[in-house]
């Protein structure tokens, strides 16, 4: 039986229970900001029969597969070692899935993969090493000794076969790229595409032949490839735009959907023929990329996308498909909150989404299509009450050269936002990352401790396309820590945050920034935090995981570049004597992003300038608190110290 539109809202309504926002401004306790989450990233199997979920028990990670008729209890669990986790997984058929491993040192990046994929069945038999740099493991394990290399599940066919497509890059040969057909099920593979490039990713056709590749090359450009059969031919950015990222096949087998981004502005979502020619643009923004699509059930189509800047609104690109109509009755059911459509089953009877916003961590449900029945799964964080959560606003100021900037203010509820104290946020990367209008953390907690906080995307952020990121190139210690003073002075002049009252902290990136900015304006700012930080420039070159692969000496080449002058004329450690604030450095020493010794040459500095300065260091830390107490700790320090020199928080009336 199919519904109107009408009805299914009226269907739906029944089955959501709408969150109620009230007013609150009790104090959050401080370890219900440092926990992790127990249960995430779920993935539901082509038949709509089960559900895996990756399981977090401190240190502890495992992938858990429930059957969705029974959520009381797992049907498998595979257990991963101390700090090693399922980055993804897929779904290969129906009780069969793969399981990309990372391991998490610490909590400022994103679990970092190993390149290694397992596979299991549902009922957790048939473990099966697949790919990765432990080359005799694994049912071919002796046949495959050369193997040593980096691999990604590129994308699956379009029907669940037991098979899928990888990405893989051996460690001996930097400069290629291979992509292989493998059999999950026999552990078998083939190898169908190769290019003498190294970092691609592959296109894969419905009939399992590699299109194009593309990505970012050794000199930290992107480039992209057509494949021609007998050669790989390397497209013209003036053709097919400064950034172009074909990603999937549209469902009449000629068009192609891509990520494009002309003259290397923001991106948007295009269909076209894969020579380039009939391209149309289904959805841009002027301000930010579009990213976020979301798509039907088999066969599968885009129905809207979202800008990556402000309060998500999502671009229906056709809103006439039932899955867009769809989308748009659960999100009325929503206001204010952002809907992910997650996975339809195969005949796409049964769909797996989420509710998340500024406020909320997210909330996962399934529906059944046919009858509009709704279950709830499993909330990300139960502990966090959304009621008591800060609105975060974004909003856009220009710098002192006339360029318009997105900032997202964080404002403690029940207070008006007028001469605050204020937190400035920098984010960590510089490139690529970006602050956004969902739940963060940090924010939260300091908000929830009655400051403004202030984030900015400065240049070089990603979310606004390849020259955006580019412009902060070489410009780590100048052009980008003055976005975030005009941030800063931005603030003050619309009298939200009080002069007398602003800190800094950051973390990784965030926390260079956090001691350049004070050197390059002590006058706003009456503390700093660095945590994590990177606050030796040259040092790059000598420690850390970045420097480690010719990739990566690249990277740093192209971003922080090689004046030996210019370097020490923007590493804090080496303009300690300017700092005329106190100082709260928090590092993990087991750091390999950013490490130990960064931290060690900043404190040096600071004793030898004879500058003040807090210190909190823990053993078994990468890069950024893991541990739960340490934690507590460090929220509990970075409290006391902020009280200390910009005064407590604004307290609701």
């Amino acid at each position: 039986m199919k519904f109107s539109y009408t009805v299914r809202v009226a269907l739906i309504a029944a089955c959501l229970s709408m969150p109620t926002i009230t007013l609150a401004v009790e104090p959050v306790p401080v370890a219900d900001f440092a926990r992790h989450a127990n249960l995430s990233m779920p993935r539901l199997s082509p038949d709509g029969q089960y559900i895996a979920v990756r399981s977090d028990d401190g240190d502890n990670h495992a992938l858990v597969i429930f059957r969705v008729a029974d959520m009381s209890k797992p049907v498998s669990m595979l257990r991963l070692p101390k700090y090693e986790l399922p980055a993804d997984v897929a779904w290969v058929s129906a009780t069969r899935l793969v399981v990309e491993k990372a391991k998490q040192f610490g909590s400022l990046d994103a679990p970092m993969r190993t390149g290694e994929i397992l596979a299991t069945d549902v009922d957790g038999t048939h473990q099966d090493y697949l790919y990765g740099y432990q080359s005799g493991l694994g049912s071919r394990g002796d046949t495959r000794q050369a193997d040593h290399g980096f691999g990604t599940v590129a994308s699956l066919p379009p029907t669940a076969n037991g098979h899928f497509y990888l990405d893989a890059a051996t460690w001996n040969r930097d400069g290629q790229s291979v992509l292989y057909d493998v059999d999950a099920v026999k552990n078998a593979r083939r190898l169908i595409a190769e290019i003498g490039v190294g970092g691609m990713s592959f296109l894969v056709t419905p009939d399992g032949k590699a299109q194009f590749a593309f990505g970012t090359d050794d000199h930290s450009e992107h480039v992209a490839y057509r494949n021609l059969g007998n050669h790989w031919a390397k497209l013209d950015p003036a053709q097919t735009g400064k950034f172009f990222a074909p990603f999937a096949t549209a469902p009449d087998g000629r068009h192609i959907y891509a990520m494009v981004g002309q003259n290397g502005g923001p991106t948007e979502l295009v269909e076209q023929l894969p020579d380039g020619n009939d391209r149309s643009v289904l959805a841009k923004d002027a301000f930010g990329n579009v990213h976020d699509t979301q798509w039907t059930a088999p066969p599968r189509q885009p129905f809207a996308v979202t800008p990556a800047t402000g309060t998500p609104q999502p671009i229906y690109t056709a809103p006439n498909l039932p899955a867009a109509k769809l989308h748009m009755a659960i999100s009325q059911k929503f206001p204010g909150e952002s809907v992910d459509f997650i996975d339809f089953s195969e005949d796409g009877k049964e769909l797996l989404f989420s509710v998340d916003s500024d406020r909320d961590p997210g909330t996962y449900y399934l529906i059944d299509t046919d009858h509009y029945k709704v279950r709830k799964l499993f909330a990300a964080a139960p502990w966090i009450n959304p009621a008591q959560m800060a609105e975060r606003i974004p909003m856009r100021f220009r710098a002192d050269d006339g360029l318009e900037l997105e900032a997202i203010l964080t404002v403690p509820n029940g207070v008006a936002m007028h001469d605050l104290p204020m937190v400035l946020l920098p984010h960590g990367g510089p490139h690529g990352p970006s602050d956004t209008w969902g739940f963060d953390a940090d924010a939260q907690f300091l908000a929830n401790r009655g400051y403004l906080v202030l984030q900015v995307n400065y240049r070089g952020s990603g979310g606004r396309g390849v020259n955006f990121e580019q412009a902060g190139y070489l410009k780590w210690g100048t052009r980008i820590q003055q976005d975030l003073i005009d941030g800063v002075q931005w603030a003050e002049a619309q009298h939200y945050a009080d002069p007398a009252r602003v800190c800094v902290y950051g973390g990784s990136f965030g926390g260079y920034s956090a001691l350049m900015s004070v050197i390059r304006a002590p006058q706003l700012f009456k503390c700093a935090i660095g945590y994590a930080g990177i606050y030796d420039l040259p040092m790059m070159y000598e420690k850390g995981d970045i420097r480690e692969r010719a990739a990566g000496r690249s990277y740093l080449t192209t971003v922080i570049g090689k004046d030996d002058a210019a370097l020490a004329a923007n590493s804090p450690d080496r303009l300690a004597s300017q700092i005329g604030v106190p100082v709260l450095l928090i590092h993990g020493k087991a750091d390999q992003r950013a490490p130990f010794a960064q931290a060690k040459a900043m404190r040096a500095a600071l004793d030898a300038a004879h500058k003040p300065y807090e210190w909190l260091a823990k053993s078994d830390e990468g890069h950024g608190f893991y541990n739960e107490a340490n934690n507590i700790e460090r929220l509990d320090t970075m409290q006391a110290f902020l009280a200390k020199y910009i005064g407590k928080g604004a307290a609701a009336p």
